[in-house]
């Protein structure tokens, strides 16, 4: 129950009155701009005001034929002043619950004064608002229901609360009173910016916007800033809403507080929402897509973009609504509905975040209040000309604060366990796909974006200390240093970095013929020359299998059975390189089509055993990657690694070793990236003894000629590649072997891989 805003209770006679006194005046030119709704502090006028003769009482009410103020002592009639302000003395000193009762024609209707109510934004929240320092920013700005009791009854209805300081006037229109602002102007806070109103009898499910006046006088209906729902798009008004879910992933959140996500396995299944299956919403993709993540053993999903977006086409990188959950799948409520099913399958949610650019608009963010609010006002920072965007003022407090409590909002109100921050290195240079002339250097004579670099600092150091056990992903492309160190020391804070060298290069190798790839063998192992400066996700993500890049499918070289163990190499050779892996949706079955938002993945090709293998493959890679912690343990450092076989070119061969730091459980990884099996070829091992092949790739359930070694070698006491064992293999053709020693801890292999 909120706090009582209503005034003192009533004093006055025992029955019906009406009073002689005379009202507290108004200039004409005042009670013109509250009847319009023009005034920037309509409450100075309306509403109850206490004066030598009594309670002056204004209500605007256009088109009444009679209008009373009700309290529990009495009614009081009302007298029209000017251009629909009506106005009544009340006897007495105090203020009085009252309601009022407008009658037009023979239709009378009881209703609330908006304008007899005080601030519903109190001056602590203000003051953090203007310090850029309110990191609970959605609590306080938006629509919000609250609840007051009074002598007449509990009052319920909205606040509304919008940050506009630069606007002249702020009218809010909705459902609520037939989108005519004129009746809900809101009042101006003072040096904060904030616009404030309480309208009672609103709802939750109402939409609204509000109605911003210029300083040109103008008018231009926006949606609300800080909207936590929307209408589904194209329709682009906003609605009050309020949760009323139940949380059941308490045993998540509690494991997740004191767990560390960087040295634990994570394997990512990237997912854009309304093309995984289209036609679902949040509540049944809480049905199929944890099913089909469970089934095959990924540890996280990463979602593209789910804040609203108004064009389907931008895949939801084009934000209107920071604080709104796409309505075209389903309620807020719905998606936490998702993200609680997927917790308690054990499987962490990672979102998209769009803190770089949003788009231009009219309706939303861009010039707001008339001027380049949210957007950097200089013309050679503040729009991003390769998508068409603006980009966000970072030096501003109140923009930032937008931003950080924007990234706590989703971790904290959706229990979202990351975020993947998008189009960092946009952020970081003044320069980002700039030509001369087209930017300017920061103070220092840089092209480094230092507004930008503390606010990436700012939100990564805010997010790990309010919310532990999360992580923050940068998507950024270049040699930044210090993506994933510590802001303490300078760097950015990030707990992940996305390795676009390492997909860039991997993938250049694969598109060569194999009896080309020798030379080309340097760009397949030069990835493990920087491995250990950042802490690295390797992506083979949504933006790889689009606009005619094709899928993973159809950029290996060769016929179909070649192609499919192409990719069934290049995933092994993912899910063992050192870092966390993500794989976007339909790779899992190496769809040939490459991806697009408009329809659906190709699910029918899983009919096709060649494909039903590779699936088969990523979920018993998966339950390898789990099981043995040598594959992620130690993935951000030289200890986790060793070169067995790094210069075989002629073979298109690597050969390398994963350990754990105590040595007490390791992994060897043979892959071929050549056309042609390797009979006879020996590998240097750790040790003696028998070794398990616990995982290969040309096995026949996952569609390949199963050239393998039956599950198991015997290392011989012979020194190889500069260790003391080794063992003679047959290495299959385009195919990787998963070794591990007999002795050591396992779990035991997946059916599909003893096959070979």
């Amino acid at each position: 129950m909120d706090r009582d805003l209503s005034h003192d209770a009533p004093t006055g006679p025992d029955a019906s009155a009406t009073t002689s006194a005379a009202p507290l005046p108004v200039e004409p030119a005042e009670l013109h701009r509250v009847a319009y709704g023009y005034s920037h502090d309509p409450h100075a006028v309306l509403g109850p005001h206490v004066g030598d003769s009594g309670v002056t009482v204004r209500t605007v009410r256009h088109l009444a034929d009679g209008v009373e103020i009700v309290t529990a002592a009495g009614t009081y009639p009302a007298t029209h002043e000017q251009d629909g302000v009506w106005v009544a003395v009340l006897p007495g000193r105090e203020v009085p619950d009252y309601r009022v009762r407008v009658t037009y024609g023979d239709v009378s209707t009881l209703v609330d004064d908006p304008y007899r109510f005080l601030p519903t934004v109190g001056e602590l929240d203000r003051h953090l608002i203007a310090e850029g320092r309110h990191e609970e920013l959605w609590r306080v700005l938006g629509a919000h229901l609250h609840t007051y009791p009074s002598e007449l009854g509990d009052v319920h209805g909205v606040s509304f609360a919008v940050w506009a300081p630069n606007a002249r006037a702020v009218r809010v229109i909705g459902d609520f009173n037939g989108w005519d602002g004129s009746t809900s102007a809101m009042r101006s806070l003072g040096i904060s910016g904030v616009w404030e109103l309480f309208l009672p009898d609103a709802t939750a499910g109402q939409k609204y916007k509000y109605e911003i006046q210029y300083q040109d006088g103008s008018w231009h209906q926006k949606a609300d800033p800080m909207a936590r729902r929307t209408e589904v798009p194209p329709a682009t008004a906003s609605v009050v809403d309020v949760s009323s879910y139940t949380w059941n992933d308490d045993a998540w959140l509690a494991r997740r507080t004191h767990t560390n996500p960087h040295t634990g396995p994570m394997s990512i299944y990237e997912v854009h929402l309304g093309s995984w299956r289209p036609g679902l919403g949040y509540r049944e993709l809480a049905e199929e897509l944890v099913a089909h993540v469970t089934h095959l053993g990924f540890t996280h999903v990463e979602f593209l973009p789910v804040a609203e977006h108004p064009f389907g086409g931008s895949w939801g990188y084009q934000v209107t609504s920071y604080y709104a959950p796409t309505a075209r799948f389903g309620t807020p409520d719905d998606l936490r509905y998702l993200i609680d099913r997927l917790h308690q399958a054990g499987i962490g949610v990672i979102l998209d975040w769009v803190p770089a650019h949003f788009p231009k608009d009219a309706w939303a963010l861009a010039r707001f209040d008339g001027t380049a609010l949210y957007e950097d006002p200089d013309p050679l920072r503040g729009e991003q000309q390769d998508w068409g965007t603006y980009v966000f003022n970072y030096g501003r407090r109140e923009v930032r604060n937008f931003l950080v409590a924007n990234a706590l909002y989703w971790l904290q109100e959706f229990h979202v366990d990351g975020l993947r921050v998008d189009a960092v290195a946009s952020m970081l240079y003044l320069d980002y796909s700039r030509q001369p002339g087209q930017w300017r250097p920061n103070v220092r004579g840089g092209r480094e974006n230092l507004e930008a670099i503390s606010f990436l600092q700012e939100t990564t150091a805010t997010a790990y200390r309010k919310v532990p056990g999360i992580v923050m992903v940068a998507e950024e492309s270049t040699a930044w240093p210090g993506v994933t160190a510590p802001t303490s020391h300078g760097g950015l804070g990030f707990g992940l970095k996305w390795n676009m060298g390492w997909m860039n290069d991997t993938l250049r190798y694969l598109a060569e013929e194999p009896i080309n790839r020798r030379y080309h063998h340097g760009e397949l192992t030069f990835s493990l020359v920087y491995a250990f400066s950042e802490q690295f996700v390797l992506p083979l993500s949504h933006d790889e299998v689009v606009h005619g890049k094709g899928s993973l499918l159809t950029k290996m070289p060769g016929d179909r059975w070649q192609q499919l163990a192409g990719v069934r190499a290049l995933l092994a050779y993912q899910w063992t390189h050192p870092g966390k892996q993500l794989l976007f949706m339909g790779q899992e079955f190496a769809q040939e089509a490459e991806w697009s938002e408009a329809r659906g993945l190709d699910w029918w090709q899983l009919d096709d055993p060649g494909h039903a293998g590779v699936t088969q493959l990523v979920k018993d890679l998966n339950e390898v990657y789990t099981a043995h912690p040598a594959l992620w343990a130690e993935d951000f450092s030289t200890r986790g690694f060793e070169w067995i076989e790094a210069s075989d070119g002629d073979h298109n061969t690597l050969a390398y070793l994963r350990r754990t730091r105590d040595g007490e459980q390791m992994m060897v990884c043979v892959i071929n990236f050549a056309g042609t099996p390797h009979e006879g070829y020996r590998v240097g091992l750790p040790k003696g003894g028998d070794w398990l092949e616990v995982l290969n790739t040309d096995a026949p359930a996952y569609g390949g000629s199963g050239v393998g070694n039956l599950g198991r070698v015997r290392a011989e006491n012979v020194g190889w590649h500069g260790r003391p064992a080794s063992a003679v293999l047959r290495v299959p053709p385009l195919g990787a072997l998963l070794l591990v020693p007999d002795t050591a801890p396992r779990a035991a292999a997946p059916a599909a891989a003893a096959a070979a």
